[in-house]
């Protein structure tokens, strides 16, 4: 596989798991009673449909298309199936499209340096990523805070302390902040 055909199919995989966590989030939305996390589900689910367009800017800039591989279909179908399911727990549904987010965002981020450091063009196709892995990877941490919350109701039965979301959205402050300081 040359390069380009590599990078291509790579970017088809975090396309399809950018559905893959679009799907997850509106089947946790319509799951849980919560109106903050309700509200901060939103909120992703906003970004991450924006998201796909940048994933899809990034395939047209590359102008190699390609098809997910074999084995990240059938890994988008197993974690689509856990999400229907009533096998998982809630707060282990929320754990998993954790763990999504983190995926994407390492694989988003191992794309962008790719490109880096094959060329200039390709540093240029890639750069639509930035957009993406910057959000997820502040959704990482406000699923972490979701991750309290849930986890302390079904596992401990009690609230844990409301303090905690203040928390979060201080460490996403202060997370935006230092990616904003960089990127000057």
């Amino acid at each position: 596989m040359t390069d380009m055909t590599t990078l291509a199919t790579k970017l088809a995989d975090l396309k399809l798991f950018q559905n893959v966590l679009i799907d997850s989030e509106q089947k946790l939305m319509a799951a849980t009673s919560d109106s903050t996390i309700r509200e901060r589900l939103e909120g992703m689910l906003k970004s991450d449909r924006a998201n796909l367009s940048n994933i899809e800017e990034a395939g047209t800039k590359l102008g190699s298309a390609a098809e997910p591989r074999d084995i990240t279909q059938k890994h988008a179908e197993a974690v689509t199936k856990m999400m229907d399911g009533s096998e998982l727990s809630l707060y282990d549904k929320f754990f998993q499209l954790e763990l999504l987010k983190h995926q994407q965002t390492m694989n988003g981020l191992v794309l962008h340096k790719v490109g880096q450091t094959l060329s200039d063009a390709l540093q240029d196709a890639m750069e639509p990523l930035n957009k993406v892995n910057f959000e997820n990877r502040a959704h990482q941490e406000v699923l972490k805070g979701v991750l309290y919350f849930v986890g302390t109701r079904e596992i401990a039965g009690q609230e844990p302390d409301m303090g905690l979301w203040a928390s979060i959205e201080q460490g996403i402050a202060a997370l935006k902040g230092a990616i904003g300081s960089a990127a000057s």
